[in-house]
């Protein structure tokens, strides 16, 4: 008698990209191509790119943003990994909040779970107040009820989160 293997199950995933060092918008288009080719995942949609002003206390380049929606059959810790090992390649060096960086890839959303631990909160923790994180995600995904957030549709947090200075590249 032979055991059969469950197929691996696949979620959808939509990570934030951030760059405003070193190339943005080079980092973000090759980490995007290199999303791609992890083990058991595929790019099914990527937004366009947003300028945005950095967070955080001191002067800094903008940045640029986009989203991009994977389709993964790898495990939400397994996946952080992955994207922190792409962030290293391109020379992210986590040393402080807030600081420029060459690439930064945040899991956004992974399928409709809600996940706590220690190294990864899911959904993403501020991406419900961040514009730079809400207009590329409606441009892929319209319709999208974020998980936990009172089952918000992104209309309706756009509404509490105007695009300010915000600016969408037309290539």
């Amino acid at each position: 008698m032979s055991v059969k293997k469950d197929p691996k199950q696949v979620f959808s995933v939509f990570v934030g990209l951030g760059s405003n060092l070193a190339q943005p918008q080079t980092q973000i288009s090759q980490a995007m191509t290199e999303m791609a080719q992890l083990t058991d995942t595929s790019l099914l949609k990527q937004s366009s790119l947003y300028r945005s002003t950095a967070l955080g206390p001191e002067p800094q380049p903008d940045y640029l943003n986009a989203v991009v929606e994977l389709a993964t059959a790898l495990n939400p810790h397994a996946l952080l990994k992955a994207l922190q090992a792409i962030e290293a390649q391109h020379g992210r060096i986590r040393k402080q909040r807030w600081e420029p960086r060459p690439l930064d890839l945040d899991i956004l959303l992974y399928g409709n779970q809600l996940i706590s631990t220690e190294t990864l909160i899911v959904p993403h923790a501020e991406m419900t107040k961040r514009h730079f994180v809400l207009y590329p995600l409606a441009e892929i995904a319209p319709d999208l009820v974020i998980p936990g957030a009172k089952n918000e549709n992104l209309n309706q947090l756009l509404q509490r989160c105007p695009m300010a200075e915000l600016q969408k590249i037309i290539d």
